[in-house]
């Protein structure tokens, strides 16, 4: 094999091989990277991002909050009337 062959076999196999990187995600990635596109959030957007998560998760606790209040109510009303029933038989007259 001479060296032509063996260039024409790497432009070909490589050229494809870029084309190819071209159009998958990768390829866009580099190409944005180099014109200067960065994906790079702005600072008021990050901001928005963290006050809109923040504003989820108070949210989120105040519910759990409202759920364990409830559950603690629960509690307390099967006490009392397992409390009931525990005075009431020792309570019973005898015959």
């Amino acid at each position: 094999m001479d060296v032509e062959s063996i260039l024409a076999i790497i432009l070909i196999f490589g050229g494809g091989t870029m084309v190819a990187m071209g159009f998958s995600p990768i390829g866009r990635a580099f190409a944005d990277r180099i014109r200067g596109k960065h994906a790079v959030p702005q600072a008021d957007d990050l901001r928005a991002e963290i006050t809109e998560h923040h504003e989820a998760v108070v949210e989120e606790l105040q519910q759990v909050r409202r759920e364990l209040a409830e559950v603690a109510e629960r509690l307390d009303f099967a006490e009392r009337l397992l409390a009931q029933r525990r005075g009431a038989s020792q309570i019973a007259p005898s015959e």
